[in-house]
């Protein structure tokens, strides 16, 4: 006979808090999903998010399956000359989409985005968070800015990996970067009349 109260065991608990997990980011979006409410759910202690997660944005990775983070690139993307940035930030973002096995979580959502306001919801302010703010408080530009990349890698991405449009879905990421990174460098740069010199580091 199974012992009364007896305690999950950490795969368990894991699992439980991961399913609550992905049914407040669905009904409640990124922003509107908390920590508390999500162990609320998982009749856990906040705690044991933290324990096991770290954060709400890995807990937030762990639950939609993505083999990383996209907050961790941000150092990468931020790292090294002003001049480059918009290199750096296009070949972060073509290496999420390099292994087809890595590519598969981001493909999910983006097609689920596409015919799903909550899913589009959850995926915006996820990335608007956890990335495109942090980019755009570092680099002083307005945000819109840094959204506007957004919008053309997330192009790019639908083009290149759902619809499969050539010739861009044969290009190799070398052809992606020379066509991309100056785009994305105009957008980090400060606009005319902006504050912040064009060429310093970060």
């Amino acid at each position: 006979m199974a012992q009364a109260g007896r305690r999950p065991g950490r795969t368990e608990t894991r699992e439980k808090i991961l399913d609550a997990a992905r049914h407040r980011f669905a009904e409640l979006g990124y922003d509107g999903a908390t920590v508390r409410g999500i162990a609320a759910d998982a009749g856990v202690n906040a705690a044991l998010l933290h324990h096991f997660f770290g954060s709400k944005q890995q807990l937030f990775a762990a639950s939609m399956n993505l083999p990383v983070n996209p907050a961790s690139l941000v150092p990468t993307i931020l790292t090294g000359p002003r001049s480059g940035v918009g290199e750096r930030l296009v070949r972060a973002f073509l290496a999420l989409w390099a292994a087809p096995e890595g590519r598969t979580p981001f493909l999910a959502m983006l097609r689920a985005a596409a015919t799903n306001e909550q899913v589009a919801l959850m995926m915006r302010q996820f990335i608007e968070r956890t990335v495109l703010a942090e980019v755009a408080k570092a680099l002083d530009v307005p945000p819109v800015r840094v959204t506007g990349i957004a919008a053309q890698m997330i192009g790019v991405a639908l083009l290149r990996y759902v619809i499969k449009l050539p010739p861009l879905a044969e290009a190799d990421d070398e052809e992606l970067v020379a066509l991309l990174a100056p785009v994305a460098q105009y957008y980090l740069d400060p606009a005319p009349g902006g504050q912040g010199p064009a060429t310093r580091s970060v």
